[in-house]
């Protein structure tokens, strides 16, 4: 089982970049899936999730930016992420875990690669 992002690559401050994630091996229907990001010399932390009901919760510094949407029926997920700044350069991970809960104190299950975002000034 494991999952793998897309999407990430360089924008400008202000621009917008879609994350995509998709889940293989098992089926993640009934987990929550979810983004962390890392950025550098930064510990990884939480960004958004979605719970299998379709609950979401997001990190304060997203501040209503981006958007987390799944797809269940293709197990797959994306992030939305608008007026990008340069705070958000970081290698992003799609992730899944029991819970919304369980993601938002950064603890999940599976966890991709990661995908880097670079946000120029």
């Amino acid at each position: 089982a494991q999952v793998t992002e897309s999407g990430g690559g360089l924008v400008q401050t202000g621009g917008s970049l879609r994350l995509s994630c998709q889940a293989s091996g098992v089926s993640f229907s009934a987990y929550a899936m979810g983004w962390f990001r890392q950025a550098p010399g930064k510990e990884r932390e939480f960004v958004a999730t979605e719970a299998w009901n379709g609950d979401k919760y997001y990190a304060d510094f997203v501040k209503g930016r981006f958007t987390i949407a799944r797809d269940i029926g293709a197990e797959s997920m994306t992030l939305q992420m608008n007026s990008l700044e340069p705070e958000g350069t970081a290698v992003y991970y799609c992730v899944a875990g029991p819970s919304t809960a369980k993601i938002r104190a950064g603890q999940a299950n599976f966890s991709g690669q990661g995908t880097l975002v670079t946000v120029s000034s």
